[in-house]
């Protein structure tokens, strides 16, 4: 489904943790594997001209006056249509609008297969790119995707550098933390071993090594031990690139790691690597995408309405199959925020 990526994950200093200790950071002595991207830089090359200077000024003065000009009417008349266009293309497929009719709109995440990731080409894609860009369409927008440190993600919202952030991003326990579109799918969040592990529980884990990609839901039970079920466990690894989690339990370097369900059966497919999930999930969550807390476009909103279409008229369904073999443990997200 994608192509291997290298990259050194490092583990920082620990931080006390009741009887345990938490190791967060970006170093470890074990090498992961991440996609290279590569970006071409486009030169744009002036030409002299051979004119007398004061004839050249007067020239440039009047190209950029008039220029400025055309700029300024453009952008008033896009400016009063932007409403009454966004709402003619609502309740559309995606099939029926044009790409020149759309409004860019930004949006960031980071790699989660199948969810985001890259292909041979460099380009962004995975399910949650199909689900957003769909959605997207039928209520007037077009998604400009990029790769960002996930870690800045509320930053980047507040400062207005991307207009939404998606990639399997759980709504639960983060009501008021965002404005959400969603959810417009359901996941669990679980807890992976080695198949010949003695842990069988979440009981079970109590004073075992555990693996989770930090700011993480996974990471928050486990450190604040929101669950009841869950004990307290000897140390916690929090690292900053998920691609870390694998080779961290395949190398014996942890008992267990912990991340959304459909991460781990991805990594089971792509790596052949094989895992048990414990059956008691750490959490069940809906997946939203999340805009800022002082955006008050409306956004959300009219996403959401697009995201239950979508789950209505089977086209949810269709994009997931093409992705797990089971769709429907994902389609239920009544209950769910």
């Amino acid at each position: 489904m994608r192509a291997s990526r290298g990259a050194f994950c490092r583990v920082g200093g620990k931080v006390p943790y009741g009887k345990a200790s938490v190791t967060i950071g970006r170093s470890s002595d074990f090498i992961c594997y991440y996609f290279l991207a590569f970006q071409s830089v486009n030169r744009i090359v002036w030409s002299s001209m051979k004119r007398p200077r004061r004839s050249v000024a007067i020239s440039l003065f009047v190209a950029l006056a008039v220029v400025c000009a055309f700029v300024v009417a453009i952008a008033g008349c896009s400016g009063s249509n932007d409403g009454a266009s966004t709402s003619a293309l609502e309740g559309l497929d995606a099939s029926q609008v044009k790409d020149d009719d759309l409004t860019t709109l930004n949006v960031g995440s980071d790699l989660y297969p199948p969810f985001v990731y890259t292909d041979e080409y460099g380009d962004i894609v995975g399910l949650d790119v199909e689900i957003l860009t769909e959605a997207l369409a039928r209520i007037g927008y077009k998604p400009k995707y990029q790769l960002i440190d996930w870690e800045k993600k509320k930053e980047l919202l507040a400062s207005g550098e991307l207009d939404c952030v998606m990639g399997s991003f759980s709504m639960t326990g983060r009501e008021n933390e965002y404005r959400w579109a969603g959810p417009y799918l359901a996941s669990r969040q679980v807890v992976a071993v080695d198949p010949e592990s003695d842990i069988y529980t979440l009981a079970d884990l109590e004073d075992k090594i555990v693996a989770v990609q930090s700011t993480t839901k996974p990471e928050d039970i486990l450190l604040n031990r929101t669950n009841e079920n869950v004990p307290q466990i000897k140390e916690l690894y929090s690292f900053s690139d998920r691609s870390c989690l694998n080779p961290a339990l395949v190398e014996g370097l942890v008992d267990a790691i912990a991340a959304h369900e459909s991460l781990l059966l991805t990594y089971e497919k792509d790596y052949g690597v094989t895992y048990r999930i414990l059956d008691e999930p750490l959490l069940e969550v809906g997946l939203g995408t999340a805009f800022d807390l002082n955006d008050t476009r409306g956004i959300d909103v009219k996403l959401t309405h697009a995201y239950q279409e979508m789950l209505v008229d089977g086209t949810m369904e269709r994009l997931v199959s093409k992705y797990f073999d089971d769709p429907a443990p994902f389609l239920n997200t009544e209950g769910l925020s």
